[in-house]
């Protein structure tokens, strides 16, 4: 893998200065939707599309969804400084 390839999948956090790759972030819980889907079918649907749509790749460190690629004019300086 190039350097390039390798720096384009890493992301740097503006938050807390963290540099790697992202996380995903699942808002709710497993064991909410698992018991929505057992007991009431209609609502957990609802809940299951929810936690669906509000997921987010966010910084491992503090859970920040503010990461930028490594290549990205804000990352250079912010290692600049």
């Amino acid at each position: 893998m190039t350097n390039e390839l390798k720096m384009a999948k890493e992301k740097q956090c503006t938050l807390c200065g963290y540099q790697g790759k992202p996380k995903l972030i699942i808002k709710g819980s497993i064991e909410t939707e698992l018991i929505l889907w057992v007991y009431f079918i209609i609502p957990g649907l609802i809940y299951s599309i929810w936690r669906l749509t509000t997921c987010y790749r966010a910084c491992p460190n503090c859970e920040s969804p503010n990461m930028v690629p490594l290549t990205s004019p804000v990352a250079r300086k912010f290692l600049s400084d």
